[in-house]
């Protein structure tokens, strides 16, 4: 009686870490929201120096917005395939969930095409036909870093540019060297493919949840499901990758953590369907 007193007890203290190392990524995607607006809002400072119209403000906090709407979608899901038995997701529940779940798909669609409205200004790009360094000092030029990342245009600054060709952004007063802009429409288009495949992973998996909840969720299903899902996180995975050697540790970071956070999801959605199946 004892061993198995002990097996039992050895078994409830790792489910208990496992969940806490769970909730303890959650809580960091949740902070990664306060990081992600303190980035846009540096950026959002230097590219919107007149003010930021109502139109342009998914535009300037793109990452913030759409981080908190996946934090909320995220709860979401925690609540239905873990928290909430099937019997409690009816009535007022189920009503607030779908409302919030619909909330959340507004601004992540609306993220999406922040993302492609971001991708298409940097097609538009103009050569800059005088010197760099006569537009310097007047602090109204900026010189592109790196994505989401501006220095006033100085005389020290400008110096690097002499021997480099320079296109500057059209609708803005920015600069940078055609290699500058290149490495950004690079990561760009990363955020757009990874916000894509993220659009379709959550489609997919709603919609395993919505057969789940009818006790329609298959093996055969749930195969193909997974099968799909699969290349969608390989996808989001090299996507992490590329930020990882060329974008920010704060991208890289991000994308890993909502990885391993719908890795939880997807166990909680597998368990779920195996309990459903072993009663039936």
């Amino acid at each position: 009686m004892s061993e198995v007193a002990t097996l039992a007890g050895s078994r409830v203290n790792r489910y208990a870490l496992f969940r806490v190392f769970k909730y303890t990524v959650y809580l960091l995607l949740a902070y990664n929201v306060y990081a992600f607006f303190l980035e846009n809002h540096a950026a959002a400072g230097a590219i919107f120096a007149d003010g930021i119209h109502l139109g342009r403000v998914i535009e300037a906090y793109n990452d913030s917005i759409d981080t908190l709407a996946w934090v909320l979608l995220l709860l979401v899901f925690e609540l239905e395939t873990f928290v909430l038995p099937d019997e409690k997701i009816r009535g007022w529940v189920k009503w607030a969930l779908n409302a919030t779940s619909a909330f959340c798909y507004l601004f992540i669609v609306y993220s999406f095409y922040g993302y492609v409205a971001e991708m298409a200004s940097l097609t538009n790009l103009l050569p800059v036909t005088q010197s760099a360094c006569a537009l310097a000092g007047g602090g109204d030029w900026l010189l592109v870093l790196g994505q989401d990342d501006y220095a006033p245009l100085t005389a020290e600054s400008c110096a690097a540019l002499a021997d480099a060709q320079v296109l500057r952004l059209a609708d803005a007063q920015v600069l940078g060297t055609v290699e500058t802009w290149s490495a950004i429409k690079w990561l760009a288009w990363t955020d757009v493919i990874n916000a894509g495949a993220w659009l379709l992973v959550v489609a997919i998996l709603a919609f395993d949840v919505w057969l789940q909840l009818r006790h329609q969720l298959s093996d055969a299903v749930m195969r193909y499901s997974q099968v799909i899902k699969a290349l969608l996180y390989s996808t989001l995975l090299l996507c992490a990758i590329y930020w990882g050697i060329n974008g920010s540790f704060l991208d890289f970071w991000d994308a890993f953590l909502w990885l391993v956070a719908f890795f939880f999801i997807e166990l909680n959605l597998f368990e779920w369907q195996a309990e459903t199946s072993a009663e039936e």
